[in-house]
């Protein structure tokens, strides 16, 4: 049984090798950068701004839009709730769900990077 894993094993290591060296030189290092002597931390735009302050701004007004959006999708989800049926569930209500949840994801996704 150990000659057979063995055996197999070795059968499968140039596959596996040939597969990290590819990768390896597909994605570059996340170290290296376009500029050479440049982080993409020290990148400035035209107008002499840090690209990086920049983009901070942008998603933080994009989360304040998104997150007065879910405000709104929530009341209005709470009110047609309190219309509907207690048997019934309209597909409006979990289309209601539905967007609520993409902007959830959408302000979590630009919290993280």
């Amino acid at each position: 049984m150990a000659d057979f894993v063995r055996r197999t094993l070795l059968k499968l290591a140039p596959a596996a090798l040939a597969g990290s060296v590819r990768s390896a030189a597909q994605d570059p290092h996340p170290d290296q950068f376009p500029v050479p002597g440049v982080r993409p931390d020290d990148l400035r735009l035209p107008n002499g701004k840090m690209q990086r302050d920049e983009i901070i701004k942008a998603d933080y007004k994009s989360n304040l839009k998104d997150a007065r959006e879910l405000i709104d999708l929530t009341k209005e989800f709470e009110l047609d709730l309190e219309k509907s049926d207690a048997n019934v569930l309209s597909l409006g209500l979990l289309k209601k769900l539905d967007d609520i949840d993409k902007i959830t994801k959408r302000i979590r996704g630009r919290m993280r990077h």
